[in-house]
């Protein structure tokens, strides 16, 4: 296994240590696991493009873990009523119709590569949740106003790029 494929397996494994950290109140550590887990999709990214170690495992795991980072924390969020239920819902609707729709045309042999719309609906995600932690962390209001916009850019880019990800791929639907 190549070294951005480890990465890729050691933020899959980082989401219980943070999971464990922030159900028992240590935001603090749950912040750094997070943020040190989320600095791995950057690095194993321009790893695999710079050395040419790009992977299939890498281009299906990559995203995944991506998805199993974020949505632990949100989902752990939900349950102390941080983030509404109803955003999670939305979040996790997009993510199941692009998956289905990503299934349907593999069978057909097409590859839907992400667009770049979802990438920053990504970046948003990985922000807000690290801004989100800072509130048990930080008692300063712009902690608050900052994870909540963050939250909400996140919200519409999920919303935006599910929408464009449909349209731009609708042929799907007609098989």
């Amino acid at each position: 296994m190549n070294l951005p494929n480890k990465l890729t397996v050691a933020r899959v494994i980082a989401v219980p240590f943070f999971i464990i950290a922030y159900v028992f109140g240590y935001d603090l550590i749950a912040f750094i696991i997070f943020v040190a887990a989320s600095l791995t999709d950057m690095l194993d990214g321009q790893i695999a493009r710079k050395y040419g170690l790009v992977t299939n495992f890498g281009k299906i795991m990559d995203p995944l873990a991506d998805k199993i980072l974020v949505y632990s924390a949100f989902c752990c969020m939900v349950e102390i009523g941080l983030v509404p239920a109803w955003m999670l819902i939305i979040i996790l609707a997009r993510e199941f119709i692009v998956a289905g729709m990503r299934t349907v045309a593999a069978s057909e042999g097409i590859v839907v590569a992400a667009g770049t719309s979802g990438k920053i609906k990504t970046v948003l995600q990985m922000i807000a949740v690290p801004l989100l932690l800072l509130i048990g962390v930080l008692d300063f209001e712009w902690v608050n106003i900052l994870a909540m916009v963050f939250l909400w850019a996140s919200l519409i880019m999920t919303v935006v790029s599910g929408a464009e990800y449909i349209i731009r791929n609708k042929t799907v639907f007609r098989q």
